[in-house]
């Protein structure tokens, strides 16, 4: 069982760590890491997610249960990690909410994708593409949502919701996803022309995307900030699967999308975290390091989950 896991887990992270190595020993420039995110997150992602929704199956992909496990479990880690940066650490509110969002916004795409493909097969992304679909909307929909109110206290609430529009929608992976929703639900067929060049793209998505994050990961050290990192790993690593473990078992989730809602909540925080921490410029040290402490840990927590999951 040892070996298995092993031979799931450890070829993503040396794709990582190539990135890293390849990016900190200066074979790799930074303006190179900085293209090849740009690429995967503007233009290989999206046709990736695009595609996968525009040709799944909606009746069988979107299980209540599963959904409901997950984004439960993720509201309630956002709000633990707002209650405990105010509480333990007495940040300011802007700060608190840059801290609940490294709680909720795991990393599904970069790493939840390829670990569970490798786990159980490319069968069984199912109920990772239905997480998928709704998690940027949903993450992005909370966090700015919660900012902007904090933000904009005493003004009126015509500027949250102009300021939370126009944040939404200029995401790209959240246009992707819609423009799947409608091409899968008007059932519009992608001439196989264009159905081939969108798979050429997503055949690079993942691999390029995780050789990126090993190089963005070098600018990130992780200095000061120690026990909120520590609090934000935490929260990402053991709270978050363990809740949706729960809600899941409670709510009698198939056993394939089971096992995808656990995987995915126990992914480290999501380059988003520190995009959404840098759009505000709030508690980016915290965003940045909970980042890259939290991929790091995630080769032994992801084997335990691993494990129980059998």
């Amino acid at each position: 069982m040892f070996q298995n896991l092993i031979d799931v887990i450890l070829p993503v992270f040396l794709v990582i760590g190539a990135g890293y190595t390849a990016t900190k020993a200066g074979f790799f420039k930074q303006d190179y890491v900085e293209g090849l995110m740009r690429f995967t997150q503007n233009f290989a992602i999206p046709c990736l997610l695009f595609r996968a929704i525009a040709n799944l199956d909606l009746a069988a992909s979107f299980d209540l249960g599963l959904l409901t496990s997950f984004y439960a479990g993720a509201a309630i880690c956002f709000a633990i990690g707002i209650t405990g940066a105010r509480l333990v650490f007495k940040r300011d509110w802007e700060d608190c909410i840059v801290i609940g969002f490294c709680c909720l916004f795991s990393n599904s795409v970069l790493l939840g994708l390829p670990i569970t493909e490798r786990a159980y097969g490319a069968d069984n992304l199912t109920g990772n593409f239905a997480i998928i679909a709704f998690h940027a909307p949903f993450c992005y929909g909370l966090g700015i949502t919660t900012m902007e109110i904090v933000r904009n206290r005493g003004s009126g609430g015509l500027k949250t919701m102009t300021s939370v529009f126009s944040a939404m929608f200029k995401n790209v992976l959240i246009l992707a996803i819609g423009l799947g929703f409608i091409v899968n639900l008007t059932g519009v067929h992608i001439p196989t022309a264009i159905d081939e060049a969108l798979l050429l793209l997503i055949r690079a998505a993942l691999p390029a995307a995780l050789f990126a994050l090993g190089g963005v990961l070098v600018k990130y050290r992780p200095e000061g900030d120690m026990r909120a990192i520590a609090f934000v790993c935490m929260i990402t690593l053991l709270v978050h699967p363990s809740l949706v473990w729960i809600f899941g078992t409670t709510l009698a989730v198939p056993q394939d999308l089971f096992r995808s809602g656990v995987l995915n909540a126990a992914m480290a925080p999501g380059f988003n975290a520190y995009i959404f921490a840098n759009l505000y410029g709030r508690a980016k040290r915290v965003a940045a390091s909970s980042v890259l402490i939290a991929t790091g840990l995630c080769l032994f927590t992801v084997w335990f989950w691993l494990s129980v999951l059998g």
